[in-house]
């Protein structure tokens, strides 16, 4: 896992820096982390949103996809997928 997956992930950093974090993961073009991201359950609700609409930013349709698909993922999340593929 890339060290901008590991920041956005603990639960010790700043919200700020959490999101940057998944900012570096658009720039290195890592939609798989961004797309578990957003499956992590112990993630709060707004940077699970935040991922998954760094996904849509970078038109990672697939991605999108899958998280629609994804009957574990919260009913938001997915329609929120669903409708930004």
């Amino acid at each position: 896992m890339s060290n901008a997956f590991q920041t956005a992930v603990k639960s010790n950093v700043q919200y700020d820096d959490r999101l940057a974090a998944l900012d570096r993961l658009v720039e290195a073009g890592d939609t798989e982390n961004l797309r578990l991201f957003v499956q992590l359950d112990g993630m709060s609700g707004d940077l699970r949103r935040q991922a998954l609409y760094r996904l849509a930013d970078c038109g990672a349709s697939a991605e999108l996809g899958r998280l629609a698909n994804d009957r574990s993922l919260d009913p938001s999340l997915r329609e929120d997928a669903a409708h930004r593929r």
